[in-house]
């Protein structure tokens, strides 16, 4: 009798033996269906030895309850005597609620977990077949299977097999399954099944053995008229007996489903015939196949139907396998193979998904059937369906490390176990690891974790999981360093011709010159050579996911080269986890910011710092650069500093884009492109700027000291003034000046003269820093007129002799350097000249129309595609500019939001004042900003300007990588570039051309 209040024994070891629910435990254990066991010790040591304690025990009594009376004597006295059967029972009941449900509806199933002799222990084919034999329809079928299917689940949770052994049995016994549902299809149409032969071929994890518990079957049918029947006859007859097929597992019964039959992976897929013969199988291969089809065959495996065309499909297809890798396009199908594909997971589901996730099957999987690609057509051993089987090859044969195989074949199995166990619960399909804390309990109980089985799960899963995220890195990378090592004795290595396949495979255009950096980099006992061989696996798959990885690892090799003997360089790529792979972004995206990089090695530092991408303000570098230029000695040296700092701001703003563009593991790229193009646009904007200051103080201080006997400043015109600036834009300025009191008015201009010609001269001197050339074409008279002018010079020119052209041109006027106060009144002067008072008369827009026409067709350069020019094309830079201008021009006097020297924002302001609607608006931005990152893509990937898309195939993809574009979707680009442009032409057509201004 228990005390009232206290609890009883039973309650307390029930808590002791893992219960969760012991009150409910104990009226389970008082049912008196249980009273011949209900006492044993030994009962409720078992029931704690499983996944799920209570679950088990739950199943149990249902499963005693639907035993008659003989039966159930039996199934008791067996329980108690029988450590097998008690172990299995209870351990799939603990393990699957499906499973429990499967026994209370078909309680004499439980005789198939007494058996315990070898050939159970192991089963086969053969074995799953005479289990299956007694079924004749859908239903007898579907109980059939659940009742091997319960062997196979009491050996996989006893731990009787390893989840390798028990993943190969789930794959023979979906052959058994798929034999017997041909059988009885064929056995409905005997006709049909007389007019065929039809192999079935089975693909994806039942092809490799290695299936889960509750999965598609992936399979491609394979039929050839019998002797004597018409070939169209005998097709249609063997297509409706593989759809017959399939709807005997697919289908939903009283009995639920086995599993759906996949045939998609067949040619041409959901839009090709069901059955083909092997003729038109091989055509389809030999002409159209993609890579990931001849990777999806590495598993084709015949399993069901003719068994002498089943072989002869896989004997035609398999050299197709093996010499996917000289394929053309194979390069770029591996590098899309390689990118993880999340986006169609929903974002709070990336975390828990055991096969597409970070770190996740899918990624072994997809690595180890890359090399097999790549090394399987000189190495017959790698020919293996089975991701475990393949990857033991390719540690065997020298292709992957063999710790590292380890670790990845560890990860694997626990990833797989993992997965088996969740979909063993409900039998449903999933790889989505659970939230619930009691399914997590379960779940780590299942593997074995006791001892704080949620907190031990997770840790043991995120542990293999971080194996499995830095696996390229382990698979594909660190043998190409072993091959130019020296190994210990005994160690096999990736030979020469394997490492040059492997480079060309990843994109390596010169395999040979890789191998040699790679030698150079990381042979020696140098403690450099230590830190680059841990550092250069990683470098080596960032750069390969680059549009140029051989520049790369040769900028790679330059920089240290360069910095190798500074203690901080190497510190900095090993110890700050973004510096090495914006180093690896910045080196392999083009050659403008690697030029930038080893023209001064030591700016490397700028990628480890958490700020070292942002631009530096206006403010700042004038004040560096006038510091520097106070301190030299002498007006080219001041100039070469400014010039130095001008540099490094450039290489500053380019790695800044560049990552922005890329974005990194860490850091997503920027959604917003016309971020970008305003950042780069004020970047290289404020440090001209800040620039040409430098370059004033240095002319002025060598000849007249600190006081220059003219008022002077530099007014920036064009993409200058408009902050719009590429990073191989000319900087376009007017000089005014302003002769001090008392200095004649011949003297000012002769000083303000040879000031201009010594800027000139000083930002265009041969050195290692790229030159800032000043154009000041735009001044009034124009190269005939003198390079600089008063500021009331200006006044009586614009008054007198000024042209629409030069009022637009004055549109983007700023004040970029010199005296403020000077250029503060040359605004003032020119305000009404570019926004005048009632806007343009019909005969000035006249005019603005008849230019852009005439600049239209006659500065295009000869040859150009006027659909890709991003400045004077359909739809650029130039419609858009001039259309927002002409917009100024007329509304500006009324509509304060229009004087802005910038496009963007005027354009802004014209849709905010109701001068367009928001859909023209969008279009001409986007427009405007896409032509506008074209530009600096180009410069970016060829390190010298461009106006139109590069014709050189690498530089193309460059670019395409720049803007966004996965490797193999050139095209794409241009046909997007081409739509976007167009559709903006048709609104400058209206607003420019048209009546609505």
């Amino acid at each position: 009798m228990t005390v009232p209040g206290r609890r009883s024994s039973t309650f307390t070891r029930l808590l002791r033996h893992g219960f969760t629910d012991p009150s409910a435990a104990e009226r389970l254990l008082e049912t008196p269906e249980l009273g011949p066991v209900r006492d044993d010790p030994v009962l409720l040591d078992a029931l704690g030895a499983t996944a799920d304690p209570d679950l088990a025990l739950l199943g149990l009594v249902r499963v005693v309850e639907a035993q008659d009376a003989d039966e159930r004597r039996a199934l008791l006295d067996t329980l108690a005597t029988a450590k097998p059967l008690r172990d299995r029972l209870l351990g799939v009941l603990g393990a699957s609620e499906a499973l429990g449900d499967h026994l209370a509806r078909h309680p004499h199933d439980w005789h198939a977990l007494v058996t315990y002799e070898a050939a159970d222990l192991h089963p086969g084919v053969a074995e799953f077949e005479r289990g299956l034999a007694g079924a004749t329809d859908p239903v007898s079928l579907r109980i059939a299977y659940r009742r091997c299917l319960l062997a196979i689940a009491a050996r996989d949770v006893c731990g009787t097999t390893d989840v390798a052994e028990a993943a190969a049995e789930l794959a023979d016994l979906a052959t058994a399954t798929l034999r017997a549902a041909l059988a009885i299809a064929r056995a409905e149409a005997p006709a049909d099944a007389a007019q065929c032969r039809l192999a079935v071929i089975a693909m994806g994890k039942c092809g490799g053995h290695e299936l889960n518990y509750v999965s598609d079957v992936d399979v491609i049918f394979v039929a050839e008229p019998a002797d004597g029947f018409d070939e169209g006859k005998a097709m249609q007859a063997a297509g409706r007996l593989a759809a017959h097929l399939m709807r005997i597992c697919s289908e939903t019964t009283v009995e639920g489903v086995i599993w759906p039959v996949d045939a998609n992976l067949r040619p041409e897929g959901r839009n090709g015939p069901l059955v083909r013969t092997l003729s038109s199988h091989l055509a389809y291969y030999q002409r159209w196949a993609k890579t990931w089809e001849f990777q999806a065959l590495l598993k084709a495996r015949p399993v069901a139907g003719d068994p002498e065309l089943g072989r002869a499909y896989v004997e035609a297809v398999s050299p197709l396998v093996w010499q996917a890798a000289e394929r053309d396009n194979f390069v770029a199908d591996v590098q899309k193979m390689r990118r993880r594909v999340v986006d169609n997971i929903p974002a709070a589901q990336v975390e828990r998904e055991l096969k597409l996730g970070p770190g996740g099957l899918r990624d072994v999987e997809f690595a180890v059937q890359l090399l097999q690609l790549v090394h399987g057509r000189s190495d017959a051993t790698l020919h293996s369906g089975t991701t475990l089987d393949a990857l033991a090859a390719l540690a065997a044969g020298g292709y992957v490390g063999r710790a590292d195989a380890a670790q990845l074949d560890a990860a694997y199995r626990f990833l797989r176990a993992m997965e088996h166990r969740i979909q063993l619960y409900r039998l449903r399909r999933t790889h989505l690891v659970p939230e619930d804390e009691a399914d997590l309990r379960r779940l780590g109980r299942s593997l074995g974790l006791r001892t704080e089985p949620v907190v031990s799960l997770n840790k043991e899963w995120k542990r293999h999981a971080s194996v499995v995220r830095r696996l390229h890195e382990k698979l594909f990378y660190r043998p190409l360093l072993d091959a130019v090592a020296q190994l210990a004795p005994g160690e096999t290595r990736l030979s020469a011709r394997a490492a040059a396949h492997r480079l060309e495979a990843l994109g390596y255009a010169d395999p040979a010159a890789a191998l040699r950096h790679l030698e150079a980099l990381s042979s020696g006992v140098s403690r450099k050579a230590a830190i680059q061989r841990t550092l250069l696996p990683v470098l080596l798959g960032w750069f390969a996911d680059s549009a140029d990885p051989d520049a790369g690892l040769l900028g790679f090799r330059k920089v240290s080269d360069a910095l190798g003997k500074t203690p901080w360089y190497l510190r900095l790529l090993r110890d700050e986890g973004a510096a090495a792979e914006n180093l690896a972004r910045v080196l392999s995206a083009g050659r403008l910011a690697p030029d930038l990089l080893l023209r001064a090695p030591e700016a490397v530092a700028i990628l480890g710092d958490p700020d070292g991408l942002v631009p530096r303000g206006r403010a700042h570098l004038e004040q560096e650069v006038l510091a520097a230029v106070g301190r030299a000695e002498s007006a080219e040296g001041a100039v070469a500093a400014a010039r130095g700092v001008r540099r490094r701001e450039l290489f500053r703003t380019a790695a800044g884009d560049l990552i922005g563009s890329y974005g990194t593991e860490d850091s997503p790229a920027e959604e917003d492109p016309g971020a970008l193009v305003d950042r780069v646009g004020n970047a290289v904007t404020d440090l001209n700027a800040a620039t040409i200051a430098g370059a004033l103080r240095a002319a002025v201080r060598a000849e007249w000291g600190e006081t220059l006997p003219t008022r002077f400043t530099v007014i920036g015109m064009g993409r200058f003034g408009g902050h719009e600036l590429s990073y191989g834009s000319d900087a376009d300025v007017l000089f005014v000046h302003e002769p001090r009191e008392g200095v004649d008015e011949q003297e000012a201009a002769r000083a303000a003269g040879r000031v201009v010609a010594e800027m000139r001269r000083l930002l265009q001197l041969p050195t290692a820093d790229p030159p800032l050339l000043i154009d000041a074409d735009l001044r009034p008279e124009g190269k005939s007129g003198p390079m600089a002018r008063t500021l009331g010079s200006y006044e009586a020119y614009y008054r007198r002799w000024s042209l629409v052209w030069e009022s637009q041109a004055l549109l983007r006027a700023e004040v970029m350097a010199g005296d403020a106060e000077l250029g503060a009144r040359f605004i003032e002067l020119i305000d009404p000249l570019r926004y005048p008072v009632g806007g343009l008369n019909d005969d000035a827009v006249r005019e603005i129309r008849r230019l852009k026409a005439r600049m239209e067709s006659e500065r295009m350069p000869r040859g150009a595609d006027p659909t890709l020019h991003t400045k004077l094309g359909r739809g650029g830079l130039s419609d858009v500019e001039w259309t927002v201008q002409l917009l100024q021009m007329r509304h500006g006097w009324e509509l304060p939001g229009l004087r802005t020297t910038r496009t963007r924002t005027a354009l802004a302001a014209a849709h905010a004042a109701g001068l367009l609607d928001a859909e023209a608006a969008s279009i001409l931005d986007e427009a405007w900003v896409l032509a506008t990152r074209v530009r600096n893509g180009v410069m970016l990937v060829r390190g010298r300007a461009g106006d139109t898309f590069p014709s050189d195939g690498r530089e193309l993809a460059a670019v395409g990588r720049y803007l966004g574009y996965e490797p193999g979707h050139v095209g794409d680009m241009l046909e997007d570039y081409r739509r976007l442009t167009r559709r903006a032409r048709g609104v400058v057509e209206e607003l420019f051309y048209g009546a609505h201004l």
